[in-house]
């Protein structure tokens, strides 16, 4: 067993942290941001929206269950590095209680070459980012001289402004096949009969449980670049479009924003997290950078129509201004913790979307039933 290694987190504001090294144990650069999840760290982790960012977890002990290849959301990374109070080490080479466990999260985030710290005061760190918003952050275990940490994070780019979906698009179009996991505890798509619908689904960091969710409700994904033009699109002869989530900054992918102009109206519309931000940009909308964002699996958002709360798995940094929307647009969710903007319909289109993320992974399934309502919407045509 290796002996521990010392490693420190700076901040780019020169708040930094002693902890001890634990992945790779090497470097790891990004934007630091808090996640308020108990359970589904593998899952967080894999979620290529994360691409570009250190998640912080909150709850004190990661990693006791161990990792599963069931449960990687993409076959990377998304996150640049992770921040662990307590990591459970103990079983790297033994045998996890759970059923479905192949290996320790520490030794599946070596093998990925993602870098991380354990032994830092999480509590503390999530209340500095708290009070003073996401910030650029460095971990290293290579180099521990103070000074020089500061100013190479303090040369990092600001995720404000950043396309960093070509980081984590597929290179080329696929089709999705269900594998050995299946969502069948979902309650989503029981009971669905009629044929199978073909959704073409634009891939800006797509997870793999959206793509098992369609699949469930009978809806057979199809994933493309997210540089796929409108009319390669439509060529391919789909029933509805999905958008997916991803990472970075909605208001630099300009070519995607384009893609969903052309396609509102012409075609079903599904939107989710950066693909909700998207639709709202393509059709006149802002966005903005929330101070810390939103992550996490214990969000309240209110359905508007029918009053009912749901809890919420999200992840998302940035958000549409509701004001900025035209008239076309009729909010349909919103967040009972800050009243940010979490769903919106078209109606002058069948196109709808949501900040937050209906098929959870990790989370509730609160709102999956969200993926019916879209298979009806692109049966009806409305």
């Amino acid at each position: 067993m290796m002996e521990p290694k010392p490693a420190l987190l700076m901040l780019d504001d020169g708040t930094c942290f002693e902890g001890m090294a634990c992945g790779a144990c090497a470097e790891a650069a990004g934007e630091a941001i808090f996640v308020t999840a108990m359970s589904g760290y593998q899952e967080t982790l894999t979620d290529p929206s994360y691409h570009g960012q250190i998640v912080v977890f909150t709850a004190a002990h990661i990693g006791n269950y161990g990792v599963s290849p069931h449960d990687d959301e993409a076959p990377f990374f998304g996150a640049s590095g992770v921040v662990f109070h307590s990591l459970f080490t103990a079983a790297d080479s033994m045998p996890f209680p759970h059923w479905r466990a192949k290996g320790s999260l520490n030794a599946k985030l070596a093998g990925a070459g993602v870098s991380g710290i354990c032994g830092v005061d999480t509590r503390a760190l999530t209340l500095h980012l708290r009070r003073h918003g996401s910030r650029n952050a460095l971990i290293s275990a290579t180099d521990l001289d103070r000074a020089s940490l500061l100013r190479r994070v303090q040369g990092l780019p600001s995720m404000q402004g950043q396309n960093l979906v070509r980081h984590v698009t597929t290179p080329a179009p696929y089709s999705f096949s269900p594998k050995e996991y299946s969502l069948s505890a979902s309650p989503a798509g029981k009971g669905i009969s009629g044929r199978t619908l073909k959704i073409a689904v634009l891939d800006f960091g797509v997870k793999r449980s959206i793509l098992q969710h369609l699949a469930q409700c009978a809806m057979q994904p199809e994933v493309w670049p997210a540089t796929t033009s409108a009319e390669t699109l439509l060529a391919s002869k789909p029933d509805g479009v999905m958008l997916s989530n991803g990472p970075g900054d909605p208001e630099p992918c300009t070519h995607a924003i384009n893609t969903v102009r052309q396609l509102v109206g012409r075609i079903p519309l599904f939107g989710i997290c950066l693909g909700h931000q998207l639709l709202g940009l393509a059709l006149g909308g802002k966005t903005y950078k929330l101070p810390f964002g939103h992550h996490g699996l214990n969000h309240p958002v209110k359905d508007v129509q029918t009053g009912r709360v749901s809890i919420t798995s999200q992840n998302h940094g940035f958000c549409l201004d509701p004001d900025s929307l035209p008239p076309t647009i009729t909010p349909t969710h919103w967040n009972l913790n800050d009243n940010t903007l979490e769903g919106m319909a078209c109606t002058h289109a069948p196109a709808f979307s949501v900040q937050f993320h209906p098929e959870a992974a990790p989370g509730t399934w609160d709102a999956c039933g969200l993926f019916e309502r879209f298979r009806c919407m692109v049966e009806s045509g409305a």
